[in-house]
């Protein structure tokens, strides 16, 4: 999915580069100028995880992770311990032999707040078949800014707080909302960037295709 956030920039730059580069005639200019600034107004599918680093044109600075190498579709997720809003401690490894959808998303996250009812749907559909729901905080204020809009959406699944952004550079997460699929052998099966339509038919058909897998 295109991270258009993290790309505006580099469109910017580009569109008064190459006329000048090219030798292009006025007009031309002016037309390639339009499709630019057409491209700029398009809604943003994700954020970047650094909400002090959403200016145009600055990208993502590279996140050194001290824990591991970023994990990959087809190996093991990494293990994490996280506080959660509702007080207690949880591992990933907690949720073996469950599908575990994990979660990478922030408050102010426009995208994120999009697709957060259609994944309580999800929960509440699924939980029952053995699916849960880890939505891993980024927010700095931690359950300050998480338990009221926890309550303003009616979410029951977990939220875990990583502040410091421990868990999300683990993870390789530069841009939210990110979405990991976690089988019930703990191995990552799906990386999804960016918001989806967990409503969707296809969505919704891989989400029952990992529940009824044992």
């Amino acid at each position: 999915m295109l991270r258009r956030a993290q790309h505006r920039g580099l469109i910017h730059e580009l569109a008064f580069q190459f006329p000048i580069t090219l030798g292009l005639s006025k007009g031309f200019q002016n037309l390639l100028l339009f499709f630019v600034l057409l491209l700029l107004s398009l809604p943003l599918t994700a954020c970047n995880a650094d909400p002090e680093s959403n200016a145009i044109g600055k990208l993502d600075t590279p996140l050194d992770s001290v824990l591991t190498e970023t994990p990959r579709v087809g190996h093991l997720a990494p293990d994490f311990l996280l506080p959660t809003l509702d007080g207690r401690e949880i591992h990933l490894s907690d949720y073996r032999g469950h599908v575990v959808f994990l979660n990478f998303w922030a408050t102010w996250c426009g995208p994120c707040k999009i697709e957060m009812p259609a994944i309580e749907k999800l929960y509440r559909e699924f939980r029952p078949k053995g699916f849960a729901v880890v939505a891993v905080s980024s927010d700095s204020e931690g359950a300050a800014v998480t338990r009221p809009y926890r309550d303003s959406l009616g979410l029951s699944f977990t939220i875990a707080h990583d502040p410091e952004m421990l868990v999300g550079r683990l993870y390789g997460v530069h841009s939210l909302p990110m979405t990991f699929l976690v089988n019930r052998e703990g191995v990552i099966t799906h990386q999804i960037f960016g918001a989806r339509d967990w409503d969707d038919t296809e969505a919704r058909s891989g989400i029952r295709q990992l529940v009824q897998s044992r």
